[in-house]
């Protein structure tokens, strides 16, 4: 599995962070909070990353990525009752957008934490775009 030691320290840490808080507060504080804790540990974190969709070579739109890990792990943090489909679909597009390998949907809003990793290691864009359409469906 790509970047499985570094995606397990970042679950680790990720554990942590919800240990010591607990549930009920706004994504931003868990945000902020995990940044402090994995740089704490040593590693390179970006946070709020302006990053750009772009069709056919024109920027399009415009998102921000919640953090980004020794730029080889995209994170996207939730503060939700559950996942959604969407915020699924979100990750996968920005990993599309960003071709950053490995990609982590991370929800605090619960008592235990909720996590799920994808990579980016689809072969095409229409395998890419296959795998977003499955999970809109669901």
């Amino acid at each position: 599995m790509l970047h499985a030691e570094l995606t397990g320290q970042i679950l680790e840490t990720c554990f942590e962070v919800s240990n010591e808080l607990g549930a009920g507060y706004i994504e931003s504080v868990y945000e902020k909070a995990l940044q402090i804790a994995l740089l704490q540990k040593g590693f390179a974190v970006q946070r709020q990353i302006s990053l750009h969709v772009r069709f056919r070579r024109v920027i399009v739109g415009d998102f921000t990525a919640d953090m980004i890990v020794e730029g080889k792990v995209l994170l996207e943090l939730k503060a939700v009752e559950a996942f959604s489909n969407q915020h699924f679909a979100q990750l996968l597009n920005y990993l599309k957008a960003t071709q950053i390998e490995v990609g982590m949907a991370i929800n605090f809003g619960t008592p235990k934490i909720q996590f799920r990793r994808f990579d980016n290691r689809f072969g095409d864009e229409l395998n890419m775009d296959k795998a977003l359409r499955d999970l809109i469906e669901e």
